[in-house]
């Protein structure tokens, strides 16, 4: 089968890694790719904007899949124009991708088909949304309504930082994405990622994880694209895995359809698990970066054969085995990240520290006179699987203290909690 793949990031990279893995693949492609994924595939300078180009070169070539890995492609419509030319592509519609593109349109879906989520406001003016922040008071969660790198909420935990958040967002510290603000009432409780394969019917199961959002131990600092994250998320039992189905997932596939927008890709559910049960924080509409590296190292199955039957529609004859390690990943982050990441900086030591089942996926790197250098925020993914998130975890930081580059920094705490608990036995 010939597959092209569409991001440069660590996610695409364990996807390609766990695509390259398939005895059904004939030919991988990457657009654009980097560093690690060339490794896995032939990196190809399309302009991922372009979607006729994209389309040109899938007919070129006979590409039987395209799997779009980030959301903003998504967003664009990149999966409609190659369903319209006839290629199957694994990536929802771009009325679909409003469920990511959007956080008011998933608010208001939520309201319709009665999934359980934080109540909330839409704003499309600071007024507007100061008076309704005085109004309910702090803590509260403000959020830019489109894409934002993840970097578009703010959990503030006094009145004056949900005020200057609000103003962040409509002075354009998010661009376009900041047009329009959603608030948010805080929930409490503990934070889960949960995945599901969509065909535009079938939703399937697919897996948990735990991402660490801030940027420093502790859970201290801004928030960032994730810092780290480990799989399984022990605390989503079977139980909560049936109700999460029944309360969250299979209502929103209903609400797609009715709506014209059957959902087709990825369903990335970020949960709170309250007192009251799990709870609707957003929908992405792509694998979660980093929980995408920590999901390819703990699959059983064919990657490659799952993806293809949710582009064809046909999940309901297909199901999916995990191995029983643990997997954890650690960010290694630019200095300066999430604000101003220095660039440039000489990367050495990668084959010393992949070793003993490491894998280091590649999300910000470049090549520059035949040297690795740093090219964006979160340059590395440091992957390691184990019999406990603790051994994959001391596996994880031991490469990464073979690893040789000044300018980058991680955090020391990823998964914590769950080691606190495997701890307490």
């Amino acid at each position: 089968m010939r597959v092209l793949l569409i991001g440069s990031g660590g996610r695409e990279h364990a996807l390609a890694w766990k695509l390259a893995a398939s005895p059904l693949l004939t030919k991988l492609w990457a657009a654009p790719g980097n560093p690690g994924i060339a490794r896995e595939a032939t990196c190809i300078s399309l302009d991922i904007d372009d979607h006729s180009s994209i389309v040109a070169f899938c007919a070129e070539n006979t590409v039987d899949l395209v799997v779009v890995g980030p959301e903003a492609p998504l967003v664009a419509g990149l999966a409609d124009t190659l369903r319209a030319a006839g290629i199957a592509v694994f990536g929802p519609s771009a009325l679909a991708a409003q469920l990511e593109g959007s956080k008011g349109f998933t608010k208001d879906l939520c309201a319709r088909m009665s999934i359980p989520t934080a109540a909330y406001g839409r704003f499309n003016n600071a007024p507007k949304a100061k008076a309704y922040l005085r109004q309910v008071g702090a803590p509260v969660v403000v959020k830019a309504d489109g894409l934002a790198a993840g970097k578009g909420v703010t959990v503030a935990m006094t009145l004056d930082e949900a005020l200057d958040a609000v103003d962040a967002c409509f002075e354009g510290a998010f661009g376009g994405a900041g047009a329009e603000v959603v608030v948010e009432a805080f929930l409490e409780g503990e934070e889960v990622s949960f995945f599901c394969l969509c065909d535009g019917t079938v939703a399937l199961p697919f897996g948990t994880a735990q991402d660490h959002k801030r940027v420093g131990d502790g859970d201290t600092g801004p928030n960032t694209g994730g810092m780290g994250a480990y799989s399984p998320a022990a605390v989503m039992t079977p139980g909560l895995v049936e109700r999460t189905m029944r309360e969250i997932i299979e209502p929103t596939m209903r609400g797609m359809a009715e709506a014209g927008a059957p959902f087709s890709g990825v369903l990335f559910a970020g949960l709170m698990l309250t007192k009251d049960g799990p709870q609707l924080i957003e929908y992405n509409v792509r694998f979660g970066d980093p929980e995408c590296q920590v999901l390819m190292m703990r699959l059983k199955d064919d990657l490659l054969v799952l993806l293809k039957a949710a582009a064809d529609g046909q999940l309901g004859h297909v199901s999916v085995r995990w191995r029983d390690e643990a997997a954890l990943t650690v960010v290694m982050a630019a200095k300066g990240y999430p604000g101003a990441p220095q660039k440039g900086g000489v990367i050495s030591g990668l084959d010393e520290a992949a070793t003993g089942g490491v894998e280091i996926f590649h999300a910000g790197t470049a090549e520059a006179e035949g040297r690795l250098v740093a090219n964006g925020g979160r340059v590395l993914n440091v992957t390691a699987t184990g019999r406990t998130v603790a051994q994959a975890q001391a596996s994880v930081y031991a490469a990464i203290d073979r690893i040789d580059w000044p300018d980058g920094f991680c955090r020391r705490d990823i998964g914590w909690r769950e080691i606190g608990r495997e701890k307490a036995g």
